[in-house]
């Protein structure tokens, strides 16, 4: 009789049993136990047996059960008893090893109810399969220290989370439950190669900058231009707001419509927002005025010479203490201000958190996907998918190759075991592309 199963401890004692989802096989040991587990004698006899169901992997898109006629054994030498030892069982799942593993390979890319109705298991099962298959990768996986460290947070199941990134290499280096100073402090303490970090970007939020200076007081922080940028924009839409008082429901409603023009920098405007644009500042001198501060403002960070860069901002915050827009801009004057040494750092390293802002809204999408999911289980799908991950294969070891040509040897493990594989975590544009096919 043909064997389907190719298990190597294992075989069929009848033809198996199918309808149209499922097939039974009637299995049993390939043969006794050769000695005692406790003892080592080898005079054993058989003292007694029962029917086990055991799940393995689908044959034909068809879930499989194996009913095993598992035997118990009595040692004539200790007297212990003790149930046959299968190599190919999961003792703790009941299910066999192979499927063990493929059910924490799918579950990292599918949600749990369906990986439960595809293989035949309780969806419970497959809950502890991943929990237990986590926990192992939390202590197998060390991604390798970015040079370049990204602080941000994300929000996922109604809270802030922290997100830390590999700026250079664009990818995700950890996530965390919440963004508290003393979470940051604990996971950057947990690097142990931390001295290796260069720079820390990071938005204006205290928490980050104080765990920085107190774990990596070598690195230099660079507060995320972008965050700042942002507030310019924030207060050129307040004083529009402001302006609605003074205008028609009609001109409200349009420049409502019309507010990402202002929001736009003047060069990426087209003939028809300039237009526009022209249009309302003509009509609103107020408008006007912060509309110029606002651009100033963005022209500051598009000379690479830090010297002119501290020269612009100081034009610019004369300007705009002296304006009548400087209450719509004195958060932001303010912020700059208490963080001027963090914000400038920029022009030492032009470095972002653009990608992990883009991040954010990308995690979201998974979490929308998979509703229900606790933050342990959403975090672990993001961190330890082993398909988004971004590896760098180690350098062709020819001296290795040229000693075992030498002593006519060849040691495959030889020649690859001076060389590991660095991981430098989850892969951006990967985690994009899974997204866009449905694979997360």
């Amino acid at each position: 009789m043909s064997d389907l199963l190719s298990l190597p401890d294992i075989k069929t004692i009848e033809p198996p049993q199918e309808n149209e989802t499922d097939m039974m096989f009637k299995v049993e040991a390939v043969g006794p136990p050769e000695r005692c587990p406790e003892c080592g004698f080898d005079k054993l006899y058989k003292h007694s047996s029962r029917n086990q169901l055991i799940m393995d992997l689908p044959i034909r898109l068809k879930r499989v059960g194996l009913q095993l006629n598992r035997r118990r054994y009595k040692c004539r030498e200790c007297g212990s008893t003790f149930w046959e030892r299968l190599i190919s069982v999961d003792e703790k799942r009941s299910m066999t090893k192979r499927l063990l593993k493929s059910i924490q390979e799918q579950s990292m890319s599918k949600t749990f109810v369906e990986v439960a109705e595809s293989v035949g298991v309780d969806e419970k099962t497959i809950r502890n399969v991943f929990k237990d298959y986590v926990a192992l990768k939390e202590r197998e996986y060390q991604f390798e220290t970015p040079k370049w460290l990204g602080i941000d947070e994300i929000h996922i199941i109604r809270r802030p989370r922290l997100v830390l990134t590999n700026i250079e290499r664009r990818t995700i280096y950890d996530i965390k439950p919440n963004r508290n100073k003393e979470t940051v402090i604990q996971r950057l303490s947990e690097i142990s190669d931390r001295t290796y970090i260069e720079y820390v970007t990071m938005d204006m939020w205290k928490p980050y900058k104080d765990a920085v200076n107190t774990i990596l007081p070598h690195a230099k922080v660079v507060v995320d231009k972008f965050h700042v940028v942002r507030m310019a924009n924030q207060a050129l839409d307040n004083v529009r707001k402001s302006l609605k008082a003074h205008m028609s429901q009609k001109e409200r409603r349009t420049l409502m419509r019309e507010r990402f023009i202002l929001l736009k920098r003047k060069h990426d405007l087209n003939e028809r927002e300039s237009f526009l644009l022209d249009t309302w500042l003509g009509n609103l001198p107020a408008l006007k005025e912060a509309y110029e501060l606002k651009e100033e403002f963005y022209w500051i960070w598009d000379t690479p010479d830090p010297d002119e860069g501290h020269l612009r901002y100081s034009q610019w915050r004369h300007r705009c203490m002296s304006s009548n827009s400087k209450d719509a801009y004195k958060d932001l004057v303010r912020a700059v201000d208490n963080w001027h040494v963090e914000i400038f750092n920029y022009f030492d390293k032009r470095l972002t958190n653009a990608y992990t802002e883009s991040i954010n809204s990308i995690i979201r999408q998974v979490e929308r996907m998979g509703r229900g999911y606790s933050f342990d289980a959403l975090r672990a799908k993001i961190l330890f998918n082993e398909k988004l991950h971004k590896k760098r294969k180690p350098r062709f070891n020819s001296s290795a190759f040229n000693k075992a040509m030498l002593y006519d040897t060849f040691n495959w493990y030889e020649v690859n075991d001076h060389d590991i594989t660095d991981n430098f975590g989850v892969d951006f544009s990967t985690l994009i592309k899974n997204l866009e096919k449905g694979d997360l």
